[in-house]
């Protein structure tokens, strides 16, 4: 029996007068899966997220959580946010500004919920700080620990990791993987490519409002591969001319070939037919950071 997704967008629109922040976007995030939503800044992913949150209405289309067509109120509990900037009383500690939110929203049945968010989190230890002496990377923490008070099912985070050093970056990504194999889902924001790249199931690259591509990375970066081929000088052009059959880009600075082929004995078999021997070929698979580039110059 299929699985309803826990996330869903179909044909979906935003726009702002005459600005369009998303541009007929359809995705569907699976229960329990950390989902990437990669793009640069000012592409749509913030208003996307503002959607699913029912922070704003959707110009048009269709977008769902859990089911339910957003916006909802019946969500709120069930699904955590962190959405741009996390805006607390600087005034009150960590604590008192997570005990707020646990005496304002539906009642929570759990026991002692602002400690294990806290410790969750790694704020134990500056908890009765006031949030006007939090450093960028400690409000972030506090405003996943806001975002996982009601113990949700659905997490929508929006560059959570801005402002934490390399050991706070590592931290939340176990915790990313934590909270999906608790059977959570997570719908991660970022432009930070290692980030999506190391933690997250599949991702959708979004530029200019518009979804260029979707799927597990493995397969946005393998649909890309490349044969390397190195000639020499003299025989640069000949070997182009050999290589016609497929797309050839050159390296403007080593003036290396790079070919749009998937089976290099084929392109060294085109090569030889003509008499031209490279000194190197091999099949190289981009990294995500090429896919991306590759992606977003398409759609631009």
């Amino acid at each position: 029996m299929a699985t309803e997704p826990t996330i869903q967008c179909t044909d979906l629109v935003k726009r702002y007068g005459a600005v369009t922040a998303v541009d007929h976007v359809d995705l569907a995030v699976e229960p329990g899966e950390v989902f990437g939503f990669l793009g640069p800044n000012g592409s749509g992913k913030t208003t996307t997220l503002r959607v699913l949150a029912g922070l704003v209405t959707a110009t048009s289309g269709d977008a769902r959580v859990l089911g339910r067509a957003v916006p909802d109120p019946r969500l709120g509990p069930r699904v955590g946010c962190m959405i741009e900037e996390p805006a607390f009383y600087p005034w009150l500690t960590g604590r008192a500004n997570l005990d707020i939110l646990v005496h304002t929203g539906p009642p929570i049945t759990a026991s002692h919920p602002v400690d294990a968010v806290l410790d969750r989190v790694g704020l134990t230890e500056v908890a009765d700080r006031k949030v006007k002496g939090y450093s960028q990377g400690m409000r972030q923490r506090l405003g996943l620990a806001a975002a996982l008070i009601r113990d949700p099912e659905v997490l929508l985070l929006d560059e959570p990791t801005n402002g934490l050093d390399p050991a706070g970056i590592r931290e939340f990504r176990a915790l990313y993987r934590d909270l999906a194999a608790e059977g959570r889902t997570v719908f991660l924001s970022s432009h930070l490519l290692s980030e999506v790249e190391r933690v997250c199931d599949r991702v959708a690259v979004v530029h200019r409002g518009r979804i260029a591509e979707q799927g597990r990375i493995t397969d946005l970066v393998s649909t890309r591969s490349q044969v390397r081929v190195e000639v020499p000088d003299a025989d640069r052009g000949r070997a182009r001319e050999l290589l016609g059959a497929w797309p050839v880009s050159v390296d403007g600075i080593t003036r290396t070939l790079f070919v749009d082929a998937q089976d290099p004995a084929e392109v060294n078999k085109a090569l030889a037919a003509g008499g031209v021997w490279a000194t190197f070929l091999g099949l190289e698979r981009p990294d995500l950071e090429a896919a991306y580039l590759n992606l977003t110059e398409e759609i631009a």
